[in-house]
């Protein structure tokens, strides 16, 4: 190998940060996809650089050995001779949308796919999953919503960094919190629709299109603004 320039010399010109490349997987772990992007230099994308708005409990289910994909450089760790990559930064951040549209106290149907002793997950539109606590599956006639029941959940709190969404079946019949919820039931504004446009140009250019649902969101906010 010493009679071959190392590729990791110009590292900084040939790999710059924030610059865009297509790649070869060559392995995938429980954390992250390995990625070849030339002769002796690779990368990892951890699995949390995947997708924005999918729930990934696998590598696996995005990509698999062998597939070419397109990644963004993230960070040079010069020293173990390694590059930091993203999948998910190809896309704009669909979290900055989803905070104009999952308003505090706005009203969404859901459906319910996981529960635990304290907590459910909610299927909520365009792929995004909510948190409800025990309290708030409770339906009108009393009793507690269970898996796989569609049911309309008010959202409670919305943590755009974080990815985090609270959500309550209960209070969307509280008596008290009826004017709340359609008062605030989901103001979307022209810059919202300018970013969800965006997010489904790049939409179009992905290797894996993570984010397919976002050209419902599109066509349903520009039906709201006119």
């Amino acid at each position: 190998k010493q009679l071959t320039p190392d590729p990791w010399e110009n590292i900084d010109t040939q790999f710059p940060v924030e610059s865009k490349h297509h790649g070869k997987v060559t392995n995938i772990s429980d954390f992250g996809v390995f990625v070849e992007l030339s002769d002796g230099v690779d990368g990892l994308i951890h699995i949390s650089d995947l997708s924005w708005s999918r729930k990934i409990n696998h590598p696996s289910e995005i990509t698999k050995v062998g597939e070419d994909i397109e990644i963004v450089i993230l960070e040079i760790d010069r020293d173990n001779r390694r590059l930091s990559l993203g999948h998910k930064q190809l896309e704009e951040n669909p979290w900055e949308v989803f905070a104009s549209v999952f308003t505090i106290g706005s009203v969404h149907q859901g459906t319910i796919i996981e529960t635990s002793k304290r907590n459910a997950v909610v299927s909520l539109p365009y792929g995004v999953e909510g948190m409800c606590t025990q309290k708030n599956l409770t339906k009108e006639d009393g009793s507690t919503a269970k898996n796989d029941e569609a049911l309309d959940f008010k959202i409670l709190e919305f943590n755009k960094n974080a990815r985090k969404i609270m959500v309550s079946h209960l209070h969307t019949f509280k008596a008290d919190e009826a004017s709340d919820s359609k008062s605030k039931g989901g103001a979307k504004d022209k810059s919202s629709s300018k970013a969800v446009k965006k997010i489904n140009d790049a939409q179009e250019k992905t290797t894996l299109g993570d984010l397919d649902v976002l050209g419902d969101l599109k066509s349903k906010m520009e039906k709201g603004e006119k």
